[in-house]
């Protein structure tokens, strides 16, 4: 063999040594990054939020002579909500659960999850719009019904809350007291409504406001 084949053999299997080696090294950083990132065995796998959680029947405002009961969650949205907030709702997969005592006492929790943050808030500050201004909408549908409603004020949960009253007289004198709350926490809204056969002076507005509380705190 000639001294220029020695040198040729000796450079092709200096450059395929380099190669391998740096292959070799490529490998081992591959491999040192992927046990640093999970652990031997993990599978890799996307976090999603836990679905929220609704309120039991014993978190409802207390009833002096009835114990309250709790349906099962339900896909959709309660009759009873849709007089104030219908015209919000379209569009929204949402959830619901609804409570009831042995008299005239009933309850329902609306909650929707949407995509974002931003989505929630819009969502929120138009569900508080539809309940300011849902008095003066049953008047104008219902000259047979007189409607009063109340602003109880914020709440300090999570992403806010705001509590509501609302209170309506028919003409031949069945009336109604509701207490109705919006709440927030990140990309999950919920709606609680309390009613019952009266008048303002029958709202349990301090425990419904505890009852609010523990349903934003739930919701994740």
């Amino acid at each position: 063999m000639s001294d220029h084949d020695v040198h040729a053999t000796t450079s092709t299997r200096t450059g395929r040594a380099g190669r391998l080696t740096a292959l070799s090294v490529l490998t081992a950083l591959t491999a040192a990054a992927l046990a640093f990132t999970a652990p031997a065995g993990a599978t890799a796998r996307v976090s999603t939020p836990p679905a929220p959680v609704f309120l039991s029947a014993a978190e409802l405002p207390p009833h002096p002579s009835s114990a309250w009961t709790a349906d099962r969650v339900r896909d959709g949205v309660p009759d009873e909500l849709r007089l104030c907030l219908d015209e919000a709702l379209p569009g929204y997969d949402s959830r619901y659960r609804a409570f009831r005592t042995d008299l005239d006492t009933s309850a329902r929790q609306l909650t929707i999850v949407v995509g974002s943050d931003a989505k929630a808030k819009a969502l929120a500050t138009r569900l508080n719009k539809e309940i300011r201004s849902c008095a003066a909408r049953i008047e104008q549908s219902d000259p047979e019904v007189e409607a009063e409603s109340k602003d109880y004020g914020s709440l300090p949960v999570e992403e806010g809350a705001h509590v509501y009253g609302l209170h309506t007289t028919t003409s031949f004198g069945a009336t109604d007291i509701r207490l109705l709350s919006v709440g927030r926490d990140g990309r999950a809204v919920t709606v609680v409504d309390w009613s019952q056969l009266g008048d303002f002076g029958d709202a349990p507005v301090p425990a419904f406001k505890k009852t609010t509380t523990t349903a934003v705190k739930k919701l994740y």
